[in-house]
């Protein structure tokens, strides 16, 4: 195996994010496995949170501080203001300072040193492109949502506008690649995200918990979840629903437990550092977003043995959970058929077992080392 030298550079790397974690699990893999890594942010987190407590990788920061509010002028004699016109000169210099900072640490691999940049997402392409580096260092462009995502966004232009010029651009799913590739996007691959643990032993499955994982955000759509729950609810005495993150909605998702009559069977815990000890204390984990691509939470509450139910959102949740198989899809938005899929595997046991067995074996091939074995031959395919 090569020693490289790789540069993952994301926007923001430190915010507590599914992608910032993925960020730093890969980091933590590459520098175990040799390789000399670097994760870089482009902007310091304005609430960074500590991934690992001993990173074996460096980190790099390429701005003094987080990006300052939008400032929208309300004429013209505000824009051309004296404070305005010394805030867009400080943001320039900031800019073109973050930028030299960066092509210093691109300089410094020589040539023939095996160097590659990850882009973490098509924003940070964006940033990239007017950085100088040398023209043997190359370029691997990461998507960590949907192609459906994509068309809802700006991401979609951005990516076939930046990505071609990249020597690969990876995505979650075999059905986001295709997408893409029919968007004639021809260096479309698909590379799924890592767990970031190892999983331990099997939850019990026993503990009548049915949890949620992720920012109490609205496209989390955890109204919805709160609804099924509590229609499932009176024929299933003792289930609570325990809710993983902390968010803006939070108020409001407590409200509205106690309006469906379930808010002492409702339990916000917000952040929690081992989330794989979590993952034990559940029954089932409940996806009820608006729009995922391949959620993590799905894949790591699988690899505790935890079967899941979810909106049928993407091409990356059906390779995760397969419908009366691992767990259960139900069809996007139908809050009704969710709470009766939570009611059936809250009632049954031994479907609760059988699914979890089955999910812990089908993300397997999601462990960290399967997945920089991954990485380890895509790289080898960027240099022939």
């Amino acid at each position: 195996m090569k020693r490289r030298h790789l540069f993952l550079v994301g926007i923001d790397v430190d915010s507590m994010g599914g992608s910032q974690r993925v960020l730093h699990t890969l980091a933590q893999g590459f520098a175990e496995r040799g390789h000399d890594t670097e994760l870089i942010g482009i902007r310091p987190s304005p609430e960074p949170h500590t991934y690992l407590a001993h990173p074996a990788y460096r980190r790099t920061t390429l701005y003094d501080g987080p990006a300052p509010p939008a400032w929208q002028a309300a004429s013209l004699a505000e824009r051309l203001s004296p404070a305005r016109l010394r805030r867009v000169r400080g943001e320039r210099a900031a800019r073109a300072r973050a930028r030299r900072r960066l092509a210093r640490r691109f300089a410094a691999v020589p040539e023939g040193g095996e160097g590659l940049v990850i882009v973490g997402s098509p924003w940070a392409a964006v940033w990239l492109d007017s950085v100088e580096w040398p023209p043997y260092l190359r370029a691997i462009g990461q998507y960590h949502e949907s192609f459906l995502q994509a068309c809802h966004t700006v991401n979609l232009r951005l990516i076939l506008q930046y990505y071609p010029a990249l020597e690969k651009a990876v995505f979650l799913s075999e059905a986001d690649a295709a997408e893409f590739r029919r968007r004639r996007l021809p260096n479309a691959v698909v590379m799924p995200n890592p767990l970031p643990f190892a999983p331990l032993g099997p939850a019990s499955l026993e503990t009548r918990r049915v949890g949620a994982v992720g920012r109490l955000d609205p496209v989390k759509r955890l109204d919805r979840l709160l609804d099924a729950f509590a229609a499932a609810c009176p024929a299933h005495p003792g289930w609570e629903l325990h809710f993983f993150g902390d968010g803006p909605l939070e108020p409001e998702l407590r409200e509205r437990a106690v309006r469906l009559g379930v808010g002492e069977r409702v339990c916000f815990r917000g952040g929690v550092r081992d989330m794989a000890a979590a993952y034990r204390e559940l029954s089932v984990v409940a996806l009820t977003s608006e729009r995922e691509g391949r959620p993590m939470a799905l894949a790591e509450a699988s690899a505790a043995g935890v079967p899941c139910v979810s909106f049928d959102l993407s091409g990356g949740v059906r390779e995760l959970v397969g419908h009366g198989r691992t767990g259960i899809l139900v069809p996007h938005g139908d809050t009704a058929a969710f709470g009766a899929a939570l009611g059936e595997l809250m009632e049954d046991g031994e479907l609760r077992r059988r699914y979890g067995r089955a999910a812990r074996e089908h993300v397997a091939p999601l462990a960290l080392p399967a997945v920089l074995d991954r990485w380890e031959a895509l790289f080898e395919e960027v240099d022939r």
